[in-house]
């Protein structure tokens, strides 16, 4: 068999998988904008909304909706770089800490907020998550010999940056008052009711910077061969890390900012997508995405629908869903290749 027909057969199977990811993921769409307290039929939508629906869809669903897709696959979208720029199969944005620095200084806000008796606007955690974000990337940057950036390097720093975040937070949510801490432990465990109040003009620069980062399939390809090989293809390795870094902050920042913390997407999406033996960033990347957005859409609709008053931390659903499937993938994995 030529190397031309095998390229084809690949090239025609990335296809059919990633045609299958966006038809579930359309099916979830219609499920995640029929679901909720106030049910939609598959008759309604076929002979018509009533204005009351319209409503509830336009002003409620469809922004959650559309929420749930961008933080979901963006977040499964700089996992699977991560992965690739580390060489490590587990790495994701909260493993560099970036995750832990913008619920950081989004607590420090909550906290200080509750103890001047200020009332800090949801836009105003938004923001100071997502300035935590960029703070923890220009340590990373300005700890790591200026910007020459290698995978353990980047990776050690990052835990430690995690580690020393965390014990802060631990320590503002000890000194709490109740209230403040209803309020910092359900934005920590992810939220998608947030990203509602949120004007459209905040997702241009976070669709442009994922466009971009979809487009580095090439220098990804490159990065997966080593560091060694890459160089010898003619890669800078030192712009190219510096940009894609830049690019997973700004992508990670946004996702705690518009939706809490929300853990395990980035980590499990690229890594079972890997595990189903579909490996190379021209396919990873694309897949990634859509995987991710699929997961969260389903951990949204099982949250609003699981419990009849409120709604379940959608973070907790994600890792309640994604956890056993993750270690019995893994066990899996182990007994094959023992």
């Amino acid at each position: 068999m030529s190397l031309q027909i095998i390229w084809h057969k690949q090239r025609w199977q990335r296809q059919i998988w990633l045609t299958i990811l966006l038809t579930c993921l359309l099916a979830a769409i219609l499920i995640s904008l029929s679901s909720g307290s106030y049910h939609i039929g598959l008759s309604d939508w076929w002979h018509g909304l009533s204005e009351t629906q319209q409503q509830v869809i336009w002003q409620l669903r469809l922004p959650r909706t559309l929420l749930a897709i961008a933080v979901g696959g963006g977040l499964a979208l700089c996992g699977a770089v991560l992965q690739i720029l580390l060489h490590n199969p587990v790495a994701e944005p909260g493993l560099i800490g970036i995750s832990s620095g913008a619920s950081l200084l989004a607590v420090i806000v909550i906290f200080v907020g509750h103890q001047c008796g200020i009332m800090i606007p949801a836009w105003g955690i938004s923001v100071s998550a997502f300035m935590g974000a960029l703070l923890v990337t220009l340590l990373l940057l300005r700890l790591s010999q200026r910007g020459q950036i290698g995978g353990s390097r980047l990776l050690l720093l990052g835990v430690a940056i995690g580690i020393s975040s965390n014990a802060l937070t631990t320590w503002l949510l000890y000194f709490s008052d109740d209230q403040a801490l209803r309020e910092i432990m359900f934005w920590m465990m992810g939220s998608l009711a947030y990203g509602q109040i949120h004007p459209a003009y905040w997702w241009i620069p976070f669709i442009l910077v994922c466009g971009w980062l979809l487009c580095q399939h090439r220098q990804l390809a490159l990065l997966q061969l080593g560091a060694y090989q890459a160089q010898l293809m003619g890669l800078d390795l030192r712009k190219t890390h510096r940009k894609l870094v830049w690019a997973i902050c700004f992508i990670s920042g946004m996702c705690v900012a518009l939706a809490g913390v929300i853990g395990f997407i980035g980590l499990v999406v690229p890594h079972l997508l890997r595990l189903a033996g579909k490996d190379g960033p021209a396919f990873t990347i694309p897949a990634s995405i859509l995987a991710g957005s699929l997961l969260l859409l389903v951990a949204d609709v099982l949250s609003r629908s699981l419990v009849n008053a409120g709604e379940l931390p959608v973070g907790v659903v994600t890792a309640t869903i994604g956890a056993p499937i993750f270690i019995y993938l893994l066990v899996r994995r182990h007994a094959l290749a023992g």
